[in-house]
């Protein structure tokens, strides 16, 4: 499934405070979303010790993110959500999450956890980072 599925879901959870975290992951997954790029680097940003690797449902969502920072639209990769899990964020190693669609309504975050992330580095999982 999409962008639009995804987007979808993370409404939902916005709307009802609540929600089926597994299922969300799964849209995540199997969605594509947009990764911003600056200066031939992906963008994150840090809070409370983990760096968060910032990802967008669509243009729409990156571009109001962009003008609430009072900057351009960046360039942007799309990706699936399951190469970022799998692959990016270990390769980032560290303590390493998702934010997806950051300063919208409907944004959420997909910490570096058991059950999002691989075990190797999950925060919450036996020897994460070894």
């Amino acid at each position: 499934m999409g962008a639009g599925a995804l987007r979808v879901r993370l409404a939902d959870l916005a709307a009802a405070g609540q929600g089926d975290l597994r299922a969300v992951v799964g849209e995540f997954r199997r969605g594509e979303v947009l990764v911003p790029v600056v200066d031939d680097a992906l963008l994150w940003v840090e809070a409370g010790g983990i760096r968060w690797l910032l990802v967008f449902t669509d243009d729409a969502a990156l571009a109001r993110f962009a003008e609430a920072r009072g900057e351009a639209v960046p360039d942007r990769v799309p990706v699936y959500g399951a190469r970022l899990l799998d692959h990016v964020i270990p390769e980032v190693g560290g303590q390493v999450g998702i934010a997806v669609d950051a300063g919208s309504a409907a944004g959420m975050v997909l910490p570096p956890v058991a059950g999002i992330v691989p075990d190797s580095v999950a925060l919450d999982a036996e020897g994460a980072g070894a």
